[in-house]
């Protein structure tokens, strides 16, 4: 496949903060690639400086194999942008939102089929204020697509958005793929790159810490079984110290998950109901759980909250 947009040692600062910290990697000609990591990880710094929103400090950017800001104008015209925060003014009505991005290039796809597709056919008279959140980010994609771009750029798209509307963007995505387009996304719900991206790259203080495809990364975690389940009262400390096999045990609230990797003589959960029935401890919803895109980002990047 081809390569459309390459990155080597990308560096963007903002005073004495480096957001991006040299970061190089490619994206091929009709994948979904995704970049996420925590708040201020620099995902949305990076794709604003390959869509020539932010010019780089140091480091080349080139998409299309074009430089996004010697050659924008070029660029534009055959990329669409979703930024992570957009609006419209409220009483502007969704068809007259699309025909006047349409009027910004010299060529189009039909308006009313992309409304269509998108779900919106019912929608193409209303007003912006009046669409739901769901219905906003669905008219924000055909903004984005109503020049037939080969190229879609989506920062954190279905941010805010209930599971429902999330899972119909999700669709939405998969289909712009499926029409031969590349997707380069930003997103913080690791769920949303497991189901989406063939490649994921992880970012943590402006670094990636990880670039491969969700199966990859989650295999890299080396087999790590989960159980889970729930206790009325607190759990003996005995359980912790008497586990076989040096599994980790951690308690949230009433929640108790325990982690084993490695080779095991028996699965986890047996070894785990096996204990709790010696010592006696009376517990419910006892699930067993694979590991996830989640799991390898928390162990990369850490669980405390950072904004």
């Amino acid at each position: 496949m081809d390569t459309v947009v390459r990155v080597e040692g990308l560096v963007k600062t903002y005073g004495t903060t480096v957001a991006v910290d040299g970061i190089s990697f490619d994206v091929r000609e009709g994948e979904i690639f995704g970049i996420v990591g925590p708040n201020g990880a620099g995902k949305t710094t990076a794709i604003e400086c390959l869509e020539g929103l932010r010019r780089p400090d140091r480091g080349a950017v080139s998409v299309l194999g074009l430089d996004p800001h010697r050659d924008g104008r070029v660029i534009r015209m055959q990329t669409g942008v979703q930024l992570q925060q957009s609006s419209l003014p409220e009483r502007m009505k969704v068809w007259e939102a699309l025909d006047l991005y349409a009027s910004f290039y010299p060529r189009t796809i039909d308006g009313n089929e992309l409304l269509s597709r998108l779900g919106l056919g019912e929608k193409r008279n209303a007003h912006f204020a009046r669409l739901s959140g769901g219905q906003k980010q669905r008219l924000y994609i055909a903004l984005a697509l109503i020049n037939d771009p080969r190229l879609v750029f989506l920062d954190e798209l279905t941010t805010g958005l209930d599971p429902q509307a999330r899972h119909a963007i999700w669709d939405l995505v998969r289909d712009v793929r499926s029409k031969g387009k590349t997707v380069l996304l930003t997103t913080h719900f690791m769920e949303e790159a497991e189901r989406l991206c063939d490649r994921v790259l992880i970012l943590d203080h402006g670094r990636i810490v990880a670039l491969d495809t969700p199966a990859a990364l989650v295999g890299s975690l080396g087999g790590e079984e989960r159980v889970t389940f729930s206790v009325d009262s607190a759990l003996p400390e005995a359980f912790a110290r008497a586990f076989p096999g040096g599994a980790l045990v951690e308690a949230q609230g009433d929640r108790v998950i325990v982690r084993g990797t490695g080779e095991r003589r028996v699965p986890l959960v047996v070894d785990v109901v096996g204990l709790l029935a010696k010592l006696g401890i009376r517990f419910r919803e006892l699930r067993t759980e694979q590991p996830t895109l989640e799991d390898v980002f928390l162990k990369l990047t850490g669980r405390e909250i950072r904004e």
